[in-house]
């Protein structure tokens, strides 16, 4: 079974190949999903603060967090410790 991979920008679950985001050359991106990270680039600019604000919907969608609270508490706790946000 393939080791799960979490966007290091979201932390969306990487289960399959077209989740992957893409480099300057076209190449997959094991970091970042193709929501965060198109053709080498984030495809938008914005804080730790803001992406959690964005995730946050989804997050409920998925059942990952009973409500906004505890989603935006525990991302708060998780988000620090993905790559694009360790240095924020």
């Amino acid at each position: 079974m393939m080791e799960q991979k979490l966007c290091q920008s979201c932390a969306m679950p990487m289960t399959e190949e077209a989740h992957f985001g893409t480099n300057a050359d076209g190449g997959k991106n094991a970091d970042y999903c193709r929501y965060c990270f198109q053709n080498g680039r984030f495809f938008k600019e914005e804080s730790m603060e803001e992406m959690i604000e964005t995730c946050i919907p989804f997050a409920l969608e998925a059942g990952v967090y009973p409500d906004a609270g505890a989603a935006r508490k525990g991302m708060r706790e998780f988000f620090p410790t993905l790559i694009r946000w360790k240095k924020a």
